[in-house]
């Protein structure tokens, strides 16, 4: 049996939703590590678990499981790209012809030339030596402000930054600390089960990092499970905790301009800021379906993504969502992770490939 980090297991955005295993086999980096084997070329990675997509300077880039990067110039046709990893990848990020793609095993992959060739700037496999609460934790966002700076976050608080491209990555605190509170065993009652306060959640000190956005000022907002939210007015530098009305995850953040945010993720939950998260208010999804990946288009229209096929749009200066359904050619409707304006519609991943819809 494969010897697992000693630490409690958690729910874990979008990725655990998508079945996709957050726990890290106990190998050290070598040869035979997922985390640094050259990933397969497949004649269906198109069509595999596709987990998020980019706009690059010649076209788009999608990741997913197995290392499987693909791009393509027009959404349409898309190719494989060979990487250095067969580890998940969760996030990608690009400016102009530089991209950034990072997963599990806090892999962190960098191409210069849009795609077509790939280097490891960072991996970091669960390790029995290490005792870092950090270690071995999933990168499930990654945000670049221009082809130097940029930050990644994820699992048990990770966050990291860069001023060099990813050369190198210096790891931040939301907190002050890594260390991890306190543990306190649950004991039921004689009857043998738990009270409601027995069962309460309540904040981590090292919660799950699942979304990073920037406002037009320079704030930097990072979002959580439990409800944890952080914004930083420095850089990274220092974080400051911002609390949703809400204790429930979110997955995914969107900046609406301005110092305008909005926040999405467990049981439809959607929230707007019109302060870089100072107060919050409730927006209707329409949906208790949990939303994993959004987009705002030019024209200031937003639109949601879950599971089973589903879409929520809301147009500009609308109060609500509405509910669309995408249905393939199979019957399937697929679970989306992540969703981009292109010229003709929207590009969507999903664990079923990569899908185009056009919003009627």
């Amino acid at each position: 049996m494969a010897q697992l980090p000693n630490k409690s297991w958690r729910i874990v955005g979008a990725v655990t939703i998508l079945s996709i295993p957050l726990l890290v086999l106990s190998v050290d980096a070598n040869k035979d590590d997922p985390s640094t084997s050259a990933s397969e070329m497949q004649p269906k990675a198109q069509h595999s678990l596709l987990l998020d997509i980019a706009k690059t300077d010649s076209g788009f880039v999608a990741v997913g499981e197995r290392g499987h990067i693909i791009t393509s110039a027009d959404g349409s046709a898309w190719q494989q790209a060979q990487t250095p990893t067969r580890s998940t990848l969760t996030t990608v990020s690009a400016q102009g012809a530089h991209i950034w793609a990072a997963g599990h095993d806090g892999v962190i992959l960098h191409s210069a030339d849009s795609g077509k060739t790939w280097q490891n700037q960072r991996v970091q496999p669960w390790s029995a030596d290490s005792q870092e609460i950090t270690n071995g934790s999933a990168i499930l966002d990654t945000l670049f402000v221009d082809e130097n700076t940029g930050y990644a976050i994820g699992a048990y608080s990770l966050l990291l930054k860069t001023q060099d491209g990813g050369a190198n990555w210096q790891p931040l605190s939301v907190s002050g600390s890594n260390v991890a509170g306190a543990q306190t065993d649950l004991v039921a009652s004689n009857s043998g089960v738990f009270s409601d306060s027995d069962l309460e959640l309540a904040a981590e000190s090292d919660p799950h990092l699942n979304a990073i956005t920037r406002t037009e000022s320079g704030l930097l907002i990072v979002m959580g499970e439990r409800g944890a939210g952080f914004r930083s007015s420095d850089e990274g530098a220092s974080w400051q905790k911002i609390r949703l009305p809400y204790g429930g995850s979110m997955f995914g953040l969107i900046a609406l301009g301005g110092e305008k945010i909005l926040a999405f993720g467990l049981r439809g939950n959607v929230f707007e800021s019109a302060d870089a998260g100072s107060s919050w208010v409730k927006v209707d999804s329409g949906t208790d379906i949990s939303l994993q990946g959004g987009t705002l288009a030019e024209d200031g229209t937003v639109v949601l993504v879950g599971s089973n096929g589903s879409l929520f749009v809301r147009a500009p200066n609308q109060p609500a969502f509405s509910m669309r359904q995408v249905q393939l050619k199979t019957g399937q409707g697929p679970a989306f992770s992540a969703i981009i304006p292109n010229s003709t519609g929207y590009l969507l991943t999903a664990d079923l490939g990569h899908v185009s819809y056009r919003i009627k």
